[in-house]
């Protein structure tokens, strides 16, 4: 199949640049003239579509060419941005930062190549001056299809940016399409997972107003839509999603469980799943449900609250013992576990459905990319199955599970995790469904069967 999605990514030498910034200002910006953007995360981050989001009022996306296979890839890009007037992709790290320190796979030049797509890359002008022609040459001639075609100046004054444009359009053959300076009331904050969520910003709305003022009247936004209109009819392959009796799945959401891959809740819904969502901060009990889903957040910074709702957490463990099939990733794994130790030192009483504490550490624990096997039949999938996954967390346990071994991909160090039974599937790895769907497809069977035994009737098979 085919679409026609004018698109661009924008791009960095390193982390910090003022990718997100920059990507938030112009979708606001976009918006403000009357065109309808789409907008996708490059990479496992979950923060920055969190501000996408919130923005242009619907989901953001990633796209992550070592948790998702190039045509999975391609898929969610083209049936998310069918719709749109243009697509907005934000990369990742450095432009050509992959798996290793020796590989663009899974970087941002992997998928800018992969939807073969224009990039913009941004420049933090802190410190450096003619330097900066001289690295931006060096990334558009690093690859032969670097794919990069403007430069957007990040932290510079107006004053200077007529000597800049000028400086690096004659030194580097780039051309600079604008200049945002350094915003104070624009700053989004920041804390050790990265930017805070969308939730706990104040004034949220405000900053990115005053970003996209200041985008609108020093980038070139009607250059950023030439750029977009240069790539070509993307190429994917259809995916046929089998859908069966409809079910009931719960998924925490608030201040403390926000870190999900909307893709993957949409399979879920596509095979039959209704979502519901609820919180563990704020309500008394689970919703009827056949099906729980905890994902990763912040529980360490809302650990008091969340173990002062005894009867949230009363409920859940109820309902695990009862076999409600259960994912709970990172976060929602530390809600399981019988304490959470913040990093005061504070101990917490939580869930209690698996024995073991969490605690929070100086450093982050086994990050980065991982290769699950499973090594026993459970909730998700048979022994011997595989799926692809990250670790991104400041904490640790004392009962990080077995039912998988993790592989880096870079190193090869190995270890064991993940909390696996029947019905419970909990662990710090996080997994993105479209790496398997037979991940999805056991699960979406688990609360079928879950459901029958709730009311007392039988279900048929996918």
């Amino acid at each position: 199949m085919k679409a026609k999605i004018p698109r661009l990514m924008f791009a960095a030498f390193n982390s910090g640049s003022g990718k997100t910034t920059i990507t938030c200002a112009v979708l606001k910006a976009l918006m403000e003239k009357g065109i309808n953007p789409a907008a996708f995360k490059c990479g496992p981050d979950y923060i920055d579509p969190m501000f996408h989001s919130e923005i242009v009022g619907v989901n953001s996306r990633n796209l992550d060419l070592f948790m998702l296979s190039e045509d999975v890839v391609k898929y969610l890009f083209a049936t998310n941005a069918r719709d749109a007037q243009i697509a907005i992709l934000e990369g990742v790290m450095g432009y050509y930062d992959g798996l290793g320190a020796n590989s663009t796979i899974a970087s941002s030049y992997h998928l800018a190549a992969v939807t073969n797509t224009p990039v913009v890359l941004i420049v933090n002008c802190k410190g450096s001056s003619l330097s900066l022609a001289a690295l931006i040459k060096g990334f558009a001639a690093f690859k032969a299809d670097s794919r990069i075609n403007g430069v957007i100046l990040n932290n510079l004054s107006p004053s200077l940016y007529p000597l800049y444009k000028e400086m690096i359009e004659s030194e580097a053959g780039i051309e600079v399409v604008g200049y945002l300076p350094w915003i104070e009331e624009g700053t989004l904050g920041s804390r050790h997972l990265g930017l805070i969520t969308v939730a706990e910003v104040e004034d949220l709305q405000e900053k990115i107003t005053t970003l996209a003022q200041q985008a609108s009247d020093s980038i070139d936004i009607d250059k950023l839509l030439l750029i977009a209109q240069k790539a070509e009819d993307i190429d994917y392959k259809d995916f046929e999603i089998q859908k069966g009796t409809e079910i009931e799945i719960a998924v925490a959401q608030d201040k403390a469980f926000c870190f999900y891959y909307q893709d993957s809740l949409d399979l879920l819904a596509k095979m039959g799943a209704k979502i519901t969502t609820f919180s563990p901060l704020k309500d008394q009990a689970l919703p009827q449900c056949d099906g729980l889903i905890l994902g990763g957040g912040y529980p360490e910074v809302f650990a008091r609250e969340l173990s002062e709702n005894t009867p949230m957490l009363k409920s859940i463990e109820e309902a695990i013992s009862s076999d409600l099939p259960c994912i709970a990733e990172c976060g929602g794994f530390m809600y399981l576990l019988d304490s959470l130790t913040d990093t005061k030192g504070n101990q917490y009483l939580m869930a209690g459905s698996i024995k073991g504490e969490a605690f929070m550490t100086e450093k982050l624990n086994r990050f980065g990319y991982a290769k699950l096997v499973s090594q026993s039949d459970n909730l998700l999938c048979g022994k011997g199955e595989t799926i692809n996954a990250h670790e991104f967390h400041y904490s640790d346990s004392t009962a990080n599970g077995s039912g998988f071994s993790a592989v880096k991909p870079s190193s090869g160090r190995e270890w064991e995790c993940i909390y696996t039974g029947e019905n419970i599937f909990a662990g710090y790895p996080h997994i993105h469904l479209w790496g398997n769907l037979n991940f999805a497809y056991s699960f979406i069977e688990k609360c079928k069967k879950y459901r029958a035994k709730r009311l007392g009737f039988e279900v048929t098979k996918i």
